[in-house]
């Protein structure tokens, strides 16, 4: 019978309450301000006219694997009349209910009658053709006050990417209509955006009266309380965008041919190089509605370099920052940005190097920040040496407060061209894209930059001080030694009588097939709900228990992502411990059923916190606060017994249609490496638990995600798609990766070696397990591709274990039966088998199954990508 760790009562927890408070405490501080006149915070609650898809229906995260199945969600109308607001507005917000109830009515209609012609599950109709939201009903009246809030909200999520249309990318027609009636007839208009994803807001910057633009994003289970907090002043936005926001949609490099924008979904040409984001609208010098790093506060600060200091090992930046407002708190981010010289390499205009965040300074308060980072990391990757340089010239530092405010502030020389990590190229072009070039292009620049350069302190960089590291890559690993003693045992590897090889010596091909699969057999419709874990309900997916009986190593529970865990919130077994179903297990995980419980059975009760969406996490700027709700994750986890988290997902948003950016941190490499790494040390300080790092790699669009190949450069595949990946696993040694579904220049990213071996373990030192995502290797495109005319197949079993991906999700009998029988017909050799099957027991045996864990992260000697010090 199995074990569930879920609470047998119904109350809310006390856990609950603590977490929901510190959530409400710390997500108010993600916030951004883009426009505001004074107008917010306002001065108190009273009589306000409040309108928008989002009043009623505000959206906590994404949909998907990356949803969290709350008890409840504290709506913005909620959360304003809890605050003391009285809404006038009830009217319009009934109409707008009636409206959605409609299209929504309709929408279900035709995925069911979408999914009888088919003869597939609804949930899979779902995936591929997504809710179009309605547009709004006009506002004709004014109501007796002089505030009225907008809210418009934006929903997207796993398996479809969104649309440059009306009422998704683009705002309806009756949406700007109506924002601008308020902001001609109303004192004070506000416009609360609800969103993770980016909208236009070219047709919003044109709308005069508009006093006030907060970009609230989507921040859990207590968003309505926190936008409150924020309206009122009672919490202080500080954030800054992690994202360029583009005039038009056609701004961005990727645009034209990006998902289905083109037609194609089989083939996606990374064109655009390495000029992501503020690289190219820089580079390019494009003017943007909103630069990388932009944002407004209740005050305003003064940043003054003190002093830049560097070396062969470090570049530090000293700065003083001053709240210069006098009349509320706030906090400013340092941003520290490199210009490389162009050598036989192009470089952006400037990259970013390192950041830090003040603490909460009140008017007339100051505070010194001083921000380090590796000089190596400045180097770019040259594919013609196969390693990674620092180019012979001048490298400028600039800091400032966005992408578009730096000043230079030190010029370093370094006289000749450096390696400093030799390697070898890994990602061979099938097809290579013609990649942007700024040869011939005047980049962004400013008045007075060039005194700027001349005046800037010069220092001299020692070139033969910087070490060249080179990588030693791994061998076919060789059959393990057979143990001839006895049977041995966990306990035997955790007392020292035996090692966890002499152990893995032991077992047989069929043994390690089983471990090396979760326990379901295949993603059909209850496992791809979430029903895949025989211990907590709702949850991924198990390791094995095959090996409990005989052996005591204990199975794992896996948990999604990566806005708190996704389990279902409230079950029921029977008097065998088998969980009694209503008839609609879909239902069931969401908890819209309510099933009685029969003779002998039990109740449970599975609540857990959604934090903030990690797009809206990253706009903080601020590890210790990503880390503590990596913490409140930890703390659930421990309750429910998951060993791993399968979150932080850390792809870069390299398009703003990509329907799954709201689990994903930046455009910027570093900001999302960061930002993993600080979630991963939150959650990692727990014994026995870790997180796992995804989509690895290049995951950056839905349609058609799992038979899509990506086309991309080596030198972009590096600086850009992999780098955030490499920060993560060298500052914080997260115990496990999973690979995404996609190929990457003809080869499926679950059966590549070159990037699941080569890069993560041999050049990054990654020390965990590789996990496929679920149904990565069989077929799936009767569930998910059927709108698609496929052009590559899916990963295969035996290639997966070749490449080092050592756990196939959620589990499939047919992945077992491949795995044998290659070891049976010489195709798969067995050290690589036993050293997939040891890679999955270290991490098991060090996880909270058992009661001697510790911290995973404890023993690792980790490196720190950026390091801040605050006086």
């Amino acid at each position: 019978m199995a074990t569930f760790y879920a609470s047998k009562t119904g109350e809310v927890s006390a856990r609950e309450k603590e977490h929901s408070a510190l959530v409400r405490e710390l997500a108010g501080e993600c916030m951004t301000l883009l426009e505001n006149d004074g107008t917010l915070p306002l001065a108190g609650a009273g009589k306000v006219a409040v309108y928008g898809n989002g009043v009623r229906h505000t959206v906590k995260g994404g949909t998907g694997s990356g949803d969290v199945n709350t008890r409840t969600v504290v709506t913005i109308e909620q959360g304003l009349k809890e605050a003391g607001f009285e809404i006038l507005t009830g009217k319009w917000l009934d109409e707008y209910d009636k409206v959605l109830a409609d299209a929504q009515a309709a929408y279900q209609a035709e995925l069911a009658k979408k999914a009888e012609e088919l003869h597939v599950p609804i949930f899979a109709v779902m995936f591929s053709e997504v809710f179009a939201q309605p547009d709004v009903p006009v506002i004709t009246e004014k109501e007796d006050t002089d505030t009225a809030i907008y809210v418009l909200s934006r929903n997207s999520g796993e398996g479809a990417d969104r649309y440059n249309r009306a009422c998704d990318y683009l705002l309806g027609e009756n949406e700007l209509a109506d924002i601008a009636y308020l902001a001609e007839h109303y004192e004070k208009t506000v416009l609360i955006l609800n969103i993770a994803n980016l909208v236009d807001t070219t047709e919003l910057k044109k709308i005069k009266g508009l006093n006030a633009i907060l970009l609230a994003g989507q921040a859990g289970n207590a968003t309505g309380n926190i936008v409150a907090d924020v309206v009122l002043g009672k919490s202080i936005p500080s954030g800054k965008l992690t994202d360029t926001w583009a005039a038009s949609y056609e701004d961005y490099p990727s645009s034209k041919n990006f998902s289905h924008n083109n037609g194609d979904t089989n083939d996606e040409y990374y064109s655009d190089g390495i000029y992501v984001g503020y690289r190219y609208f820089d580079t390019f010098n494009v003017t943007p509605n909103y630069c990388f790093g932009y944002g407004k506060g209740y005050t305003d600060f003064e940043t003054e370099v003190r002093d830049v200091e560097a070396d062969a090992k470090n570049v530090t930046v000293t700065a003083s920052v001053k709240n210069i407002g006098d009349t509320f708190a706030g906090k400013e981010v340092v941003q520290v940005y490199y210009s490389a010289p162009d050598g036989t390499i192009e470089k952006p205009y400037q990259e970013l190097g390192g950041f830090g965040k003040s603490d909460l300074l009140s008017p007339g308060e100051s505070q010194t920040i001083t921000i380090s980072f590796p000089t190596k990391s400045m180097a770019s990757y040259d594919e013609k040496k196969a390693a990674w340089v620092l180019e012979a010239g001048t490298y400028y530092i600039r800091v400032g407060n966005s992408s578009r405010t730096t000043k230079v502030a030190a010029a370093l020389n370094l006289k000749e061209t450096v390696v400093t990590v030799q390697g070898k190229n890994l990602f061979p072009a099938d097809d290579a894209p013609q990649e942007l070039s700024k040869a011939g292009v005047t980049p962004y620049s400013y008045e007075g930059e060039a005194e700027e350069k001349a005046a800037a302190k010069q220092i001299d960089i020692c070139s033969k001080c910087i070490k060249t590291e080179t990588v030693v890559y791994s061998e076919t690993p060789e059959a393990f030694p057979a143990y001839e003693g006895e049977k041995l045992t966990a306990a035997d590897v955790k007392s020292g009588k035996a090692t966890l090889k002499d152990l893995v010596s032991q077992l047989t091909v069929e043994e390690m097939a089983a471990v090396c699969n979760g326990t379901a057999d295949g993603l059909g419709q209850e496992g791809f709900i979430g029903s895949s874990s025989d211990m907590a309900p709702g949850a991924a997916g198990d390791t094995t228990s095959i090996l409990l009986e005989d052996r005591g190593i204990y199975n794992t529970i896996l948990a999604d992502g990566p806005a708190g865990l996704r389990l279902i919130p409230h079950f029921v077994v029977d008097a065998d411990g088998k969980m009694v179903s209503s008839g609609n297990p879909l239902e069931d995980a969401f908890n819209k059923n309510e099933i009685e419980v029969p003779e002998g059975g039990t109740e449970y009760f599975q609540y857990c916190t959604a934090i903030p969406v990690a797009a809206l996490l990253a706009q903080s700027w601020n590890m210790d606060l990503i880390r503590k709700c990596g913490d409140i994750v930890g703390k659930e986890m421990e309750e429910f017994h998951i060993s791993v988290w399968l979150a932080p997902g850390m792809n870069i948003h390299r398009n703003p249609l990509c329907g799954r950016n709201f689990e994903y941190y930046s455009e910027d490499p570093l900001v999302a490496g960061m930002c993993a790494a600080a979630d991963t040390r939150g959650i990692q300080s727990h014994a026995g638990i870790g997180t796992s790092i995804k989509h690895f790699a290049a995951n950056n669009q839905e349609d058609n995600r799992m038979y899509v190949n990506e086309h991309i450069s080596e030198r972009a595949m590096r600086e850009i798609y992999l780098k955030g990946f490499e920060i993560a696993v060298k500052t914080a040694q997260p115990m496990t990766i999973m690979s995404s579904y996609n190929l990457v220049n003809g080869v499926h990213t679950a059966n590549s070696h070159d990037l699941l071996t080569a890069a993560a373990r041999d050049e990054w030192g990654f020390a965990g397990y590789v996990m496929t995502d679920w149904g990565t290797s069989e077929d799936m495109s009767g569930l998910f591709a059927y709108k698609y005319n496929l052009k590559y197949g899916h990963s295969t079993s035996r290639e997966c274990v070749l490449a080092g991906n050592d756990l196939q999700m959620p589990g499939q009998q047919g992945n077992r039966q491949e795995i044998v029988a290659s070891v049976a017909d010489g195709t798969l050799p067995l050290g690589q088998l036993q050293t997939c099957a040891y890679r999955i027991l270290n991490v098991v045996l060090q996880s909270l199954a058992y009661d001697d864990c510790k911290p995973y992260g404890d023993q690792f000697d980790l490196e720190e990508a950026v390091t801040v010090t605050k006086a």
